[in-house]
């Protein structure tokens, strides 16, 4: 992010999150035009959004982080990397970016701009699982930056396609994400009232793993100089 200011940060994420947004989106509606099997649907909304993440980590990272997710931004603000001031801003072009990408996908399929969901998505195993997939991300993000950081961005679009299917919930952890899925009632959707469930558990996962990470990426100098001392 060096060298870049906030209001270039800041359409780097309302146009990363907007892409996003619209594949997830748009796959979803061309996956059930083109069949009825819900389980090849879901397969064809996998690939596109671990390969539309991939891409858009590694053309925007460099600008702002390519965060593209309050939780996300959350554990970078807790833990001193996005300044405290800019989290705000960070949401607030999430969410937007997040919308705009919902409105343009019903645009390319000719729907209705705005379709509110019906998309039944609630219970504890739904909120279990998003604080899972959230909890994975976060350490996906954590440890790819610690050890392999020119790897993220595939590192990233693997594990969200590996956890649309892992997951009862398929995976939203992004609560921006959430906020754009219940704009449209199509194959992506959540119902508006499920969504406070989505948001508690995708952040507590994010915080978990945040947590947990920042202790065990932190080796101890002196297990390091035992260890030395053995050999």
């Amino acid at each position: 992010m060096a060298g870049f200011d906030l209001t270039r940060r800041l359409v780097a994420e309302t146009l990363g999150t907007a892409m996003l947004v619209a594949t997830v989106v748009g796959s979803g509606i061309m996956a059930t035009s083109l069949t009825q099997d819900v389980g090849l649907a879901l397969l064809g909304n996998t690939l596109a959004t671990g390969a539309i993440l991939a891409v858009l980590i590694t053309v925007l990272g460099p600008i702002s982080g390519a965060h593209f997710n309050p939780a996300v931004s959350l554990v970078f603000a807790m833990s001193r990397v996005l300044p405290k001031r800019d989290f705000g801003g960070y949401v607030l072009a999430q969410v937007a970016g997040g919308v705009v990408g919902t409105l343009a996908a019903h645009l390319m399929f000719d729907l209705p701009l705005i379709e509110l969901s019906s998309r039944v998505r609630t219970g504890g195993a739904q909120w279990f699982s998003e604080g899972v997939a959230t909890f994975g991300l976060v350490a996906t993000i954590l440890a790819g930056i610690k050890f392999e950081q020119k790897a993220v961005p595939w590192l990233v679009g693997l594990y969200i396609t590996a956890a649309y299917w892992f997951t009862a919930s398929t995976s939203f952890a992004n609560p921006a994400v959430a906020l754009a899925r219940s704009l449209t009632n199509t194959f992506s959707g959540i119902r508006p009232v499920d969504l406070p469930g989505f948001w508690v558990a995708e952040i507590a996962g994010a915080v978990a793993a945040l947590i947990l990470f920042t202790w065990l990426l932190q080796p101890r100098a002196s297990s390091t100089v035992s260890s030395e001392a053995k050999l």
